[in-house]
């Protein structure tokens, strides 16, 4: 079959300060610059992403794969009006241009909130349709965090969302989405649809499933692949838990299920909707304070046996914080702490300035609080300046393997026992290389600090003696119930068991 290949990705924390322009999505950063047209295709090979699962998959079953547009954004505020019209009009250009085509997947993230839609994924997929008609299937790929729409699920004939967080069966969700269409080419009926809401917030840090409740909700899930239920078989379920720091109506977890009926579709959907809604209570978790925090590691730390890793998850990139907040940073240089490190610090001026003075000089710099967006001052000290990279590296973990990350100018500095990665470009720390590129051994730290919530886990979550998640300033607020929520549906509880939205 001739299938249509494309991807807009972008995860909208609506209370970050620093919104996603063009020149976000044309970049390359974690992942892969805008790619269009054959290199498409190749560009992926290798990488934890869905499009390469997809493409690896389908291609192995024989199909001719037409190539549209593809991009990513760091997650941010919203993306602009700019952005998406240029890159929707791109996607839908070169769908038209594609000639006859059996089918279209696209690489979707399910969070995306522009200037001018709520539901950014809801408006390309519908866009697709009316280019394709009703008759050409589209199959979807999405985010664990997908804040799901009817519009969305109206204009898909599957949407197939990721299993794990950390994200680390990206290519296992493409090569899912794959099969769905293998199934639908072989003869598979026009499935019916349920989608189920459900009425509370999911904190970011409690969705891992690596942990419970998350973990034997996504066991559960996996029973119902392919199960038989009444008169009917089901051929897809997901569970995306949401991605809370979004202010619109469809922010929530949400459960989508397909069968070859509708009895099928909504059993399977309500039998998973009733079990996190008995998980709820469950979701709950403890946060720390800074202060509290660097003192239990520096009073628990170890000469051997791993860091105490410590989740900086307000400032979070992978969650819109732009990795530039200090109230970490400040508290380990305060309390004196040794064989700490902290990473990654998004300060392109001081890595230029580091950069300039060179490797063993010393600077004077005013590091981070510039565009973070939380209350707070730049340190200003003196800083060794032990390594520079221009931060180009192959990542190797399970979240970002194969990926060719670029941070841009990058700097390791030293400020007492306490060093921080300093990088040109904004990058969620979820990888080991970001820190042994720049010549830091994890292994022989004592207190380690993550700007990441939860994907750091995959790499360095082995390493790890404990974690601790932490309240630090940052604009992905971890108590929801601290953020000024405005257009939520009315009755969705801000936190598990917290307060309703009126």
């Amino acid at each position: 079959m001739r299938i249509a290949v494309g991807g807009f990705q972008h995860e909208t924390n609506t209370f970050a300060p620093s919104k996603a322009d063009f020149a976000a999505f044309a970049q390359a950063d974690s992942w892969p610059s805008l790619q269009r047209g054959p290199a498409l295709l190749d560009t992926f090979r290798g990488m934890n992403i869905p499009v390469a699962g997809f493409i690896d998959a389908a291609q192995a079953a024989g199909h001719e794969l037409v190539p549209l547009v593809w991009c990513s954004a760091t997650p941010s505020a919203h993306v602009t009006e700019d952005a998406f019209e240029r890159i929707t009009g791109m996607l839908i250009d070169d769908l038209k241009a594609a000639g006859s085509i059996d089918a279209v997947y696209l690489d979707l993230h399910g969070a995306m909130v522009c200037d001018h839609f709520d539901d950014g994924e809801g408006e390309i997929l519908a866009r697709v349709r009316h280019v394709v008609g009703s008759k050409i299937p589209i199959v979807a790929s999405l985010d664990l965090h997908a804040n799901v729409t009817e519009k969305m699920v109206a204009n898909a004939d599957a949407l197939i969302a990721y299993r794990t967080y950390p994200h680390v069966d990206m290519v296992e969700t493409g090569a899912r989405a794959a099969a769905h269409l293998d199934a639908i080419f072989a003869g598979l009926p026009r499935q019916a649809k349920a989608l189920r809401k459900i009425d509370y917030l999911i904190p970011l840090t409690a969705q891992c499933t690596l942990t419970e409740p998350a973990a034997h909700l996504y066991r559960a899930l996996g029973n119902f692949d392919g199960a038989v239920l009444g008169n009917g078989r089901v051929s897809s379920i997901s569970l995306t838990t949401g991605f809370p720091p979004a202010d619109i109506k469809d922010c929530s977890p949400s459960i989508i299920a397909y069968g070859d009926t509708e009895a099928a579709a909504a059993e399977a959907a309500d039998k998973i909707a009733a079990a996190v809604l008995a998980s709820e209570k469950d979701f709950r978790e403890k946060l720390w304070q800074p202060r509290e925090a660097v003192a239990y590691a520096i009073a628990n730390s170890a000469a051997n046996g791993g860091p105490i890793i410590l989740a900086d998850t307000q400032d979070n990139p992978g969650a819109g914080g732009n990795g530039d907040t200090v109230g970490v940073l400040a508290e380990l240089l305060a309390q004196n702490a040794q064989r700490a490190a902290l990473g990654v610090l998004f300060d392109p001026e001081s890595a230029a300035q580091a950069a300039e003075a060179g490797e063993g000089a010393h600077v004077r710099l005013k590091l981070g609080a510039k565009t973070g967006g939380a209350d707070e001052k730049p340190i200003d000290a003196e800083f060794d300046v032990v390594k520079i990279t221009d931060g180009e590296f192959l990542a190797t973990g399970p979240f970002y393997g194969g990926s060719r990350m670029s941070l841009g100018v990058t700097a390791r500095l030293r400020h007492g026992g306490v060093e921080i990665v300093v990088a040109s470009r904004k990058a969620q720390c979820a990888d080991q290389q970001m820190l042994r590129h720049i010549g830091i051994d994890p292994t022989r730290l004592a207190i380690l600090v993550v700007k990441s919530s939860v994907h750091f886990r995959a790499d360095f979550g082995p390493l790890a003696r404990e974690v601790l998640v932490v309240e630090s300033p940052g604009p992905n607020t971890a108590d929801l119930a601290k953020l000024h929520y405005k257009h939520l549906r009315k009755g969705v509880r801000v936190m598990p068991e917290g307060k309703a939205f009126a």
